[in-house]
């Protein structure tokens, strides 16, 4: 068995796992590289785990473009979940459209009404959901664990992607054939809101375009974040 039929084995067989021992489970999809193999895998095996994404207000046309390439591959519609419009229209009318800019603090806040805040709303029922990050992306982590407690949601968080490799990504999309965001042809490894991500020159690191006038430390929207702080669990996984 070669090493990537080995990650898709296991990885299907920990999706399998949660759809019978965590369900209701939900996947939070970016609609990214990583997050359409994810994509393949829970819709050609039926498994029954729900596919959201957050749909910020701010997003690239590919990305959006990625909801309809779902809907005519696998038959699949995604649940898209927005901010609420009343919390925007304050933060843009008291600090401004582009306010993420000027501080760490307001880019966080606009990250929080646009995505912390639906998540919310999206995750709400269920009893695990699954992401597609992975250890190699980018410095804050590289302590992923395939499973984690996350006590902000208080349910069984799951990274079944955490093993791979960016290869190992685009290895299963070229010999699966699976659609992917248009962006990644153009130097977007890592593609977030548009205002925030941008291109990545050759040698930089893959999270390198997203927040790029931060700190490297810092890069993390707070969708994975309690009270500030990165939460890295130690895994409750064998």
């Amino acid at each position: 068995m070669s090493d990537l039929s080995k990650l898709i084995a296991d990885t299907s067989a920990t999706l399998a796992r949660i759809a019978s021992e965590h369900g209701p489970a939900v996947f939070a999809s970016s609609l990214a590289a990583e997050d359409m193999v994810l994509t393949d895998l829970i819709l050609k095996s039926g498994l029954g785990i729900g596919i959201f994404s957050l749909e910020t207000g701010r997003l690239h046309k590919e990305t959006l473009a990625m909801v309809d390439k779902v809907k005519e591959r696998y038959g699949y519609d995604i649940a898209l979940y927005k901010p609420q419009p009343e919390a925007v229209d304050a933060y843009v009318s008291q600090n401004g459209l582009n306010a993420f800019y000027d501080s760490i603090e307001m880019r966080k806040e606009c990250c929080r009404i646009r995505k912390v805040e639906p998540l919310g709303r999206a995750l709400a029922g269920n009893k695990s959901w699954v992401t597609g990050q992975r250890r190699a992306q980018s410095a804050t982590r590289t302590s992923l664990m395939v499973e984690e407690d996350d006590p902000a949601h208080l349910m069984t968080k799951f990274n079944p992607l955490a093993d791979w490799s960016e290869e190992d990504v685009w290895n299963y999309i070229r010999e699966h054939d699976v659609p992917y965001n248009a962006l990644h042809d153009q130097g977007y490894p890592s593609i977030g809101c548009e205002p925030c991500t941008r291109a990545i020159q050759p040698g930089e690191d893959v999270r390198a375009g997203r927040w790029w006038w931060e700190d490297p430390d810092s890069k993390e929207c707070g969708l994975h974040m309690v009270d500030g702080k990165l939460i890295r669990i130690k895994s409750v996984a064998a």
